[in-house]
């Protein structure tokens, strides 16, 4: 057999090998992290219909009219499963080379490879999250399809990739100081607070307001919510979202490859 003939014979061999690793890594994922049973994934998943029910319980016990629409429980999803998936993804990332370190002692599993694993589990968890949602709503009477389908799921995608970014960024930070772990966590509290998902922050002063656009999670919320109220007031700032979430990604990349590499070697 020729070297034209084998080489693509080798790529592909290499790839199954490491779609092979790839794939065993987010079975081991799950079933260590949901305690190998479909109850245990099951509670993660309904997490976002149990945060949303809440919200919406309080607002109805205290008979606050949903700040923008006619249903609370739409006004909510929009921001709650926004910015959940961006706070789940950026920190299970950051959770996974902790857990898995042992597995990276095997020649075939690096860092890389245990991070990409976590966020497909991540990135799938958050997909059947938001369809839980959205039969729930059905199951309430209320209509959850956008009414700019292409805006709505850019501002999903444009979570995901933020919250893939900060999370690479956290892998560097918790390598040097292992309680950012909990660090973040309390950041996340005040992220979800100053992101406006029980408020719509445009309706506050304009220095204020232009203050918490820096917050790109604020934006990403604001761009879910244009699919759902386009005639909402606000302009979101696109390049700003994009460049930030690549910056934070490239970031956390070197610092993976430059320090977290070097560290565990």
């Amino acid at each position: 057999m020729s070297a034209g003939q084998t080489a693509p014979n080798r790529i592909r061999s290499s790839t199954e090998a490491y779609l092979r690793v790839l794939h065993a890594l987010m079975l081991r994922d799950m079933r260590t992290r949901f305690g190998g049973s479909h109850l245990g994934y099951a509670v993660v998943v309904l997490w976002p219909v149990v945060h949303l029910f809440v919200l919406v319980s309080i607002y109805v016990f205290r008979k606050v009219p949903a700040p923008l629409g006619e249903s609370r429980a739409l006004f909510f999803a929009t921001g709650a499963v926004t910015v959940l998936i961006f706070q789940y993804i950026s920190k299970e990332v950051m959770k996974a080379v902790i857990m898995n370190k042992p597995l990276t002692y095997y020649p075939q599993v690096k860092n890389f490879d245990v991070v990409l694993a976590r966020i497909l589990v991540e990135i799938i968890t958050g997909f059947l999250g938001l369809l839980t949602v959205m039969s729930t709503l059905i199951a309430l009477g209320v209509n959850p399809l956008p009414v700019d389908p292409i805006a709505a799921i850019a501002g999903y995608c444009a979570a995901i990739a933020l919250g893939i970014g900060i999370g690479t960024i956290n892998i560097g930070i918790i390598a040097f100081f292992p309680g950012w772990l909990i660090g973040y966590q309390l950041f996340n509290i005040l992220m979800y607070v100053a992101s406006g998902v029980m408020f719509l922050p445009h309706y506050l002063p304009k220095q204020i307001y232009d203050i918490l656009k820096y917050n790109p999670a604020m934006q990403v919320i604001e761009w879910v919510r244009l699919g759902y109220y386009p005639n909402m007031g606000v302009k979101v700032d696109y390049m700003y979202v994009m460049l930030f979430s690549s910056a934070a990604l490239t970031l956390g990349l070197l610092l993976e490859r430059l320090v977290v590499r070097r560290r565990s070697s």
